[in-house]
């Protein structure tokens, strides 16, 4: 069994969404990575952005400068 660690979850509407946020997180170097959404999260799409709560903190004002729309934002253990 593995060590569980705090992540913010970013979950979308569409994967069309998703991918953007993918995309453009890369273009923009802004951590994190598309994920299955987790089963403790009822979502639209399927897809998730998993970051680390200290580097969605530093780069929040980032992540809503792609105006890419987000479902939920939400802190879990995985």
């Amino acid at each position: 069994m593995h060590n569980k660690r705090d992540y913010v979850i970013l979950t979308f509407r569409t994967t069309t969404d998703a991918m953007a946020m993918e995309a453009q997180c890369a273009e923009q170097s802004i951590p994190g990575r598309l994920i299955p959404i987790p089963r403790e999260i009822t979502a639209g799409c399927g897809l998730a952005w998993r970051i680390a709560p200290e580097q969605y903190a530093q780069n929040k004002d980032a992540i809503f400068a792609l105006h890419i729309p987000l479902e939920q934002i939400v802190s879990l253990k995985l």
